[in-house]
Formats: structure tokens, C-alpha cells, sequence
């Protein structure tokens, strides 16, 4: 079946669900978790995807500051949803959705080319056993230790299947990232008692493509790979969108 086929159908379910077959209310709602160097806007595109086949979405604004401040502004997006929760997590997002999602609403988690630490694990530990990726190598850090990526290196690495002026707009509203961060560890991991799902980016240059499968596999994601840079949130959203009604449709009861 082909991508839009798959989204046709998934939609048709969906709405029949949110519709006539069962309470709107029983349908989760999906929250978002933007990663490093990035914002909620990352996730323009995806959005009106889901709002279209009537899918409640909150978008997350993370600080970037710290592990436990990421999980803290994740947690409030979740407890504003009248539901049960579709968490969805990008890049850094994936270590903040697998603390947060232990929150009782949360029904699934779905890591878009995204970390997946074990408790007691920082993120920064994740990827010891794998080459630096080209686009970490890029990473600038000022004198506080808050880390960014330069416009070049931004649209050469991690977003270069995305248009050069869409690229230079995320470059300007990026959020730096503390590099402090990196080393918070998980105390509790969602994955181990949620369905997941995973999108693996095959041309990933910020997190290796075979660190992304080996975490898919760790936690027994059903796996889904897209050719695409580190954002196929934003080269590929109806693909990304088809995973996170997937998930939805799952989750409805």
C-alpha cells in the first residue's frame, strides 16, 4: 500500500472513530516534543495533518535548559489534554517522551528520528559505541555551554532534503541547546510499559541511522524508515503523520 493510501485509510478510521463509532473524548489527543536546536514550529507541517482528520494537537516549547525542565513543560502540555495521549517525540524529544510518557494519560509513544535512553542513562551516552555523526561535529558551543548549529552546517546536515530558504528560517528561530543536558539521565522508561513506534531517517547526519535502529530495536518499536534528513516531520509530514495516526487508531478504545 502507498504512503497516501495508507493515510486515506488510517483517516477514514480515525474519523469514523472520533465521529459515529465512539466518543470523541476516547480518541487520544497528541502532544509533540520538538528536539535540540529547533522549536515547536518544526512541526508546522504535521499539524495541520492530524487538526484536518480531527485530531486534538499541542505542540510542546522546550528550554532546552535540562532534561527534567523538558519533562516538566511535556508533562503540562499532557495534563491540559482532556484524554488519553499520543506522545510524540523528535531528536532530544525522544529522551524527554520516555520520561514523560510514564504519565497515566499517555497511551503510546511514537520517536521521530529520536533518542531512547534506558533509566539511568543521559543521552550523550547513547551513541559511545557509534562514529560522531558529521552534523554533532558542526556543534558550536558559547561560553555558557549552550550549543547550536551554524546556518550552513544546519542546512547541510540536518535538514538537507528541506528547501535552502526553509532552512534558513529554522536556522534563525533554532533553540540552543545546554550541553549539560546531555549527561541528565532517564529515572524511568515510558518504553518499557507503552507501545512505541519509531521513524528511522536513513540519510540522518545528526544521529547515525544504525543508532536509530539499534533503539528502535531495544525497545520493540514497530519500525518505520523514511529516506529522509534528521526532520522528516518537514521534508516528509504525510509520512510522519500516517506513523502518528497509526498510533492514534491503536490507542482509540
Amino acid at each position: 500500500m502507498s504512503t497516501r493510501a495508507l493515510f486515506s485509510a488510517l483517516t477514514l478510521s480515525v474519523a469514523a472513530l472520533a465521529g459515529g463509532q465512539a466518543h470523541a473524548a476516547d480518541v487520544p489527543s497528541v502532544v509533540l516534543v520538538h528536539g535540540a536546536y529547533a522549536d515547536g514550529s518544526d512541526w508546522a507541517k504535521v499539524i495541520p495533518l492530524l487538526q484536518a482528520k480531527g485530531i486534538q494537537v499541542t505542540a510542546v516549547q522546550n528550554g532546552l535548559a535540562s532534561l527534567q525542565g523538558d519533562v516538566q513543560a511535556a508533562r503540562r502540555a499532557i495534563d491540559q489534554q482532556k484524554g488519553r495521549v499520543v506522545l510524540v517525540g523528535h531528536s532530544w524529544g525522544g529522551s524527554v517522551i520516555t520520561e514523560a510518557g510514564a504519565d497515566d494519560k499517555v497511551a503510546a509513544l511514537v520517536y521521530v528520528a529520536a533518542y531512547a535512553p534506558d533509566v539511568g542513562q543521559g543521552t550523550r551516552e547513547l551513541g559511545k559505541d557509534y562514529p560522531p555523526s558529521p552534523g554533532v561535529q558542526k556543534l558550536k558551543a558559547d561560553a555558557e555551554g549552550w550549543l547550536t548549529l551554524p546556518p550552513a552546517a544546519l542546512a547541510e546536515y540536518f535538514a538537507q532534503d528541506v528547501p535552502a530558504a526553509q532552512a534558513t528560517v529554522m536556522a534563525a528561530t533554532q533553540g540552543p541547546l545546554q550541553r549539560q543536558a546531555l549527561l541528565d539521565k532517564v529515572t524511568v522508561a515510558a518504553w518499557k510499559t507503552r507501545p512505541s513506534w519509531y521513524i528511522v531517517s536513513a540519510n540522518d547526519r545528526m544521529i547515525p541511522p544504525d543508532l536509530e535502529r539499534a533503539m528502535a530495536r531495544k525497545i520493540g518499536a514497530k519500525v518505520t524508515t523514511l529516506p529522509t534528513s534528521h526532520v522528516p516531520h518537514l521534508s516528509r509530514p504525510e509520512d510522519v503523520a500516517a506513523v502518528i495516526l497509526e498510533a492514534v487508531e491503536a490507542s482509540t478504545r
